[in-house]
């Protein structure tokens, strides 16, 4: 399946469908999906020519396979991987609705909700710092929130082991 967003072709496996645009970064664009083998949302994200330069290539190699090897609750989990034929490679992760930046842009918050974001991210940064990794970009647009306002630290590309 093909897809123009923000004048990038998105080439996906027919498992996603309905594909809209989320945010874009230095790296890659990300954009929403519906899994049509689990009915759920996910974020998709492409990581534009990852094997052009070493130190694409580098980043691209650490950040899936911190990934596939981090599991909690407030660490992003990667769902699949794919490769499309011009060798973009496509990172599959749950769907959070914002992300702190725009929440923080977009109105203050209440003292219990900060209470509770930053308990998530020290728990999330616990387990992460206990594996032996350091994060090295962490910001408030790499920290997605949910409806439920539960929190995932995202974006391990320059993560160090």
């Amino acid at each position: 399946v093909r897809a123009q967003i923000f004048g990038t072709t998105f080439e996906i496996t027919t498992r996603y469908s309905d594909l809209q645009p989320v945010g874009m970064g230095a790296f890659g664009l990300v954009c929403s999906a519906k899994d049509q083998l689990t009915n759920q949302a996910v974020a998709v994200k492409k990581i534009m020519k990852p094997f052009s330069t070493p130190v694409l290539a580098k980043r691209t190699y650490r950040e899936l396979k911190l990934l596939k090897h981090l599991r909690h609750e407030n660490v992003i989990s990667l769902s699949d991987i794919f490769i499309s034929p011009l060798e973009d490679i496509y990172f599959v992760t749950e769907l959070l609705g914002t992300d702190l930046h725009r929440l923080l842009t977009s109105r203050p918050l209440e003292k219990q909700f900060i209470q509770y974001f930053l308990y998530q991210i020290l728990r999330g940064l616990k387990y992460v710092h206990s594996a032996g990794v350091v994060h090295r970009d962490l910001k408030p647009s790499n920290i997605l929130i949910n409806e439920n306002c539960d929190l995932k630290i995202c974006d391990f590309g320059l993560a160090r082991v």
